[in-house]
């Protein structure tokens, strides 16, 4: 079984989240997508409530299995038997930090690190943007799934 692991804070979760696990969702016979708890950064959605819209936007693929994770990627993916991960990247800048990342996981445990390019109509979209634009009151729609959207702007109003 080739298994593949997703990695990200995904909060929220983007339509380019969405794509990436989709198209990897087809190369793949099963993709983890693992949701860092990251007890240092802030987040807008608890792991739970990531996990939860992540089950929800990823439910049409029989093959996409949601998990949360902390500490290091490499200890999750030995966890799991995963020997291979795939990130999505927009630009060159993400390239350098990912290539980084990607050496010390391949350094630490050779886990492999496979790099998907994102689909230009994503390649600007990151959750921080989508956030902060949401928080100013711009318009989402069409950058995130129509739950997520919802519950972003449900969010924000209780802010």
């Amino acid at each position: 079984m080739h298994r593949v692991a997703c990695p990200g804070s995904f909060d929220p979760v983007t339509n380019g989240h969405l794509d990436i696990i989709g198209r990897a969702a087809g190369l793949y016979d099963e993709v983890i997508v693992a949701v860092l708890t990251n007890v240092t950064k802030r987040s807008l959605f608890t792991v739970d409530e990531r996990v939860e819209m992540l089950t929800e936007v990823t439910g049409r693929y029989g093959n996409v299995r949601i998990e949360r994770f902390g500490g290091l990627l490499v200890g999750f993916c030995a966890a799991h038997g995963i020997t291979s991960v795939i990130k999505g990247l927009r630009a060159v800048s993400d390239f350098e930090y990912e290539m980084q990342m990607a050496q010390m996981n391949y350094q630490m445990a050779k886990v492999e690190t496979l790099f998907m390019t994102t689909n230009p109509q994503y390649s600007f979209l990151r959750s921080s943007l989508v956030k902060e634009i949401a928080r100013y009151g711009g318009d989402v729609s069409g950058l995130v799934p129509d739950t997520v959207l919802s519950r972003l702007r449900q969010r924000l109003a209780q802010e």
